[in-house]
């Protein structure tokens, strides 16, 4: 009887062993794809033959706001030059120069 405790024992040790070891491994976090620091993306809005930069447009944004915001929603209309956009879900626009 002695022995079927013992091997009863070590079939619960070695389960166990193999859950954490799954466990473990399905824990661990996921990698993510980076971009390289090297790299620079610029984009740009062109209408009428006339292009704008994206950054360009989203400094402006900050500085129309006048005050940090830590969310912002921008909408470039530019058949009115305009870009509406929200920070902080406060709804403002401003005109956006293409030229």
């Amino acid at each position: 009887m002695a022995a079927t405790k013992k091997t009863t024992a070590e079939a619960e040790t070695k389960t166990t062993k193999k859950t954490t070891k799954k466990e473990t491994e399905a824990k661990a976090p996921a990698k993510r794809c980076t971009r390289k620091a090297a790299e620079k993306v610029t984009v740009y809005v062109e209408f009428g033959g006339v292009k704008v930069s994206v950054d360009d447009i989203v400094n402006n944004v900050k500085l129309t706001n006048g005050k940090a915001a830590k969310e912002y929603t921008i909408y470039v209309k530019p058949e009115d030059s305009k870009a509406y956009f929200v920070a902080d879900g406060e709804e403002k626009e401003m005109d956006v120069f293409f030229c």
